[in-house]
């Protein structure tokens, strides 16, 4: 296991607890937040955040040497430095920025089924926001190679005829002995997945977690004015590896 992504779960946890100590005056220059949020890559370079409830952030000030790519998920940890202005809900400062997981889904086939997968592995949360489907896991690690994580169309079965897009999330283990738990984090960009007469879509996700199948119903919702009506907020989850691609 690398070290380094221990202390960054162990970073990460620290600030989180510290962040819920700070002071609520949002725009004191003492106060920070920690947030999921989307990389919006500008023709010139620069680039912006949008948070999972459809909130734009502009970076106004950072010491970072961040090299932005379009769509990337993070973890961002910001102060507030203003209100609404030129199309943004808020300009921050950039305290710190980690990059996320992020993917596609891919269709399984016969050709891929064996590098794709079905191991067990433990979810502990799952949630659509801002165009991408969130999953906190846990998984059993044993040092021997990066693990897989992946989420599937399965063409190898015909799914229900109930109007869902039905998809699996699947882990790779490579036959890896179970020496340490870790908790895991990933992203799914959902856009593939709209339909062009529709301002939402419902998901059905299966897992094959440790005690047999289990199935997530979600709704993925892409008018973002019914976006900021209904998104409820998660607790940030706290990653202790990322020994996965």
């Amino acid at each position: 296991m690398n070290k380094k992504y221990l202390v960054i779960g162990i970073s990460l946890l620290a600030i989180l607890f510290y962040a819920n100590s700070c002071i609520n005056d949002e725009n004191s220059l003492g106060q920070f937040r920690v947030d999921i949020a989307t990389v919006d890559l500008n023709s010139d370079g620069s680039f912006s955040l949008t948070l999972d409830d459809a909130t734009r952030l502009w970076p106004a000030a950072s010491d970072l040497n961040y090299v932005p790519v379009r769509d990337q998920r993070v973890f961002v940890n910001y102060t507030i430095l203003s209100g609404a202005q030129n199309g943004y809900d808020h300009y921050i400062r950039i305290n710190d920025i980690w990059d996320i997981l992020t993917k596609k889904a891919i269709n399984l086939t016969e050709n891929n089924a064996d590098s794709i997968g079905n191991d067990p592995v433990k979810v502990n949360s799952m949630w659509v926001g801002n165009d991408f489907l969130n999953v906190d896991f846990m998984f059993n690690y044993g040092e021997t190679r990066p693990h897989a994580i992946n989420l599937v169309k399965n063409t190898l079965v015909t799914p229900p005829n109930d109007g869902k897009i039905h998809l699996e999330f699947r882990h790779n283990a490579y036959e890896s002995i179970n020496t340490r738990l870790y908790d895991g984090f990933v992203c799914f960009d959902l856009k593939p997945l709209r339909l062009n007469n529709a301002d939402s879509v419902q998901l059905s996700v299966k897992v094959k977690d440790w005690d047999g199948e289990k199935t997530y119903d979600l709704v993925y919702r892409y008018n973002e004015a019914a976006l900021r009506n209904t998104y409820m907020k998660p607790s940030i989850p706290v990653i202790s590896s990322n020994e996965y691609y």
